[in-house]
C-alpha cells in the first residue's frame, strides 16, 4: 500500500496556508496602513512556505491528481519570489505587486484547467472551482497593472489578491483532493505479447 503521509501533509499544509492567505488578506484590506511596512517581509515568508507546500503536494501523487499537477514549477516560482523578497524587504511593494498578481493570475488560469478536468472526473462542484478561478485571476490582473500608485490602496488590492487566491486554493483542496487510505502505489503494467502466425 502507498504511504499516504505525504498526501495528508499536502493537503492539511494547503488548506492552513490558505486559510493563513485570506486571514492575511483580510487583515491587509482592513489596516492597509500599517501593513505596507510589513508587506516585502510577510510577502516573502507567505511565498516561501506557500512554495515548499505545493511542491509537496506535487510529489504526493493524490488520487484524483487534480489539485496539484502544475504544482512543481509553480511551487519553485512562488518559492523563488519569496526569497527575493525576504533579500530585499525594504523597497518591495513594486515587486510584490506584481509578483503577487503574476502569482495570482497564473494560479487562476491553472485552476481553471483543473475546474475542466473535475468536471471530466464527475466532480459536482467544478464550477465553484471555476468561478473562484475567474475571479482570483481577474483581481491578478488588475494588481499587475497596478490602476493606482497609492500604496494604501495597492495594499488593499493586495489583500484582496491574497483572500481570492486563499479562497481558491481552500476550494479546490476541500473539493479534489481525494485521499484514500488503501491506495494502491502506481504500477508499470506488464504486457504479453504473442507472436500472431498468419
Amino acid at each position: 500500500m502507498r504511504n499516504t503521509a505525504p498526501m495528508r501533509v499536502a493537503k492539511v499544509g494547503y488548506i492552513i496556508i490558505s486559510a493563513a492567505l485570506c486571514v492575511l488578506g483580510i487583515l491587509f484590506m482592513i489596516n492597509p496602513a500599517s501593513a505596507v511596512s510589513l508587506i516585502g517581509t510577510v510577502t516573502g515568508i507567505a511565498f516561501c512556505v506557500f512554495g515548499v507546500i505545493k511542491i509537496v503536494g506535487y510529489f504526493s501523487k493524490d488520487l484524483f491528481r487534480l489539485a496539484f499537477q502544475y504544482d512543481l514549477a509553480f511551487g519553485i516560482l512562488v518559492l523563488a519570489l519569496g526569497i527575493i523578497s525576504l533579500i530585499h524587504p525594504g523597497n518591495v511593494l513594486t515587486f510584490a505587486c506584481i509578483a503577487l498578481g503574476i502569482c495570482v493570475l497564473a494560479d487562476g488560469l491553472f485552476k481553471i484547467q483543473i475546474a475542466i478536468d473535475a468536471r471530466v472526473f464527475g466532480i459536482t462542484v467544478w464550477w465553484l472551482i471555476l468561478a473562484v478561478a475567474i475571479a482570483a485571476g481577474t483581481i491578478g490582473t488588475i494588481l499587475i497593472f497596478r490602476p493606482t500608485e497609492s500604496a494604501e490602496a495597492l495594499t488593499t488590492l493586495m489583500g484582496a489578491s491574497l483572500l481570492a487566491d486563499g479562497v481558491l486554493n481552500l476550494t479546490t483542496v476541500l473539493s479534489s483532493v481525494k485521499i484514500v487510505r488503501h491506495q494502491r502505489p502506481d504500477e508499470v503494467m506488464d504486457a504479453d505479447y504473442y507472436e500472431i502466425k498468419s
